[in-house]
């Protein structure tokens, strides 16, 4: 009986922490982009578990004087994501869902997740 006990107190704990949300408040899994590297190649980059309500300028495409914008977004997070044509969220800007995926057309240089 008693060990019964314990593993049903042992199992609502678990299921009390999954239901926590993140502590680091994390838009949890990987949004992918390419970009242009300095030699002119197609590069992937990736932002993995980004912060949620913190805008994320891309690294690789921070700045408009020396770099094209990044394209082609995959939102492969739990939060739907806001990208911005310039850096600082700053620009125009477009949506992209849980699991969506944008052509080479959209351009971005940062991101904010939700």
């Amino acid at each position: 009986m008693h060990l019964r006990q314990t593993v049903a107190a042992a199992a609502a704990s678990f299921a009390l922490l999954l239901a926590l949300p993140n502590p680091a408040g994390a838009a949890v899994g990987e949004f992918r982009y390419t970009y242009y590297d300095d030699f002119g190649n197609r590069t992937a980059g990736v932002l993995v578990d980004p912060d949620s309500r913190t805008c994320v300028t891309l690294p690789e495409v921070a700045d408009p004087y020396t770099t094209e914008p990044a394209f082609a977004p995959q939102n492969f997070t739990g939060s739907t994501v806001t990208m911005f044509t310039g850096s600082d969220c700053d620009g125009d800007y477009y949506s992209l869902r849980p699991g969506g995926r944008a052509s080479d057309r959209l351009k971005l240089r940062s991101a904010l997740f939700s």
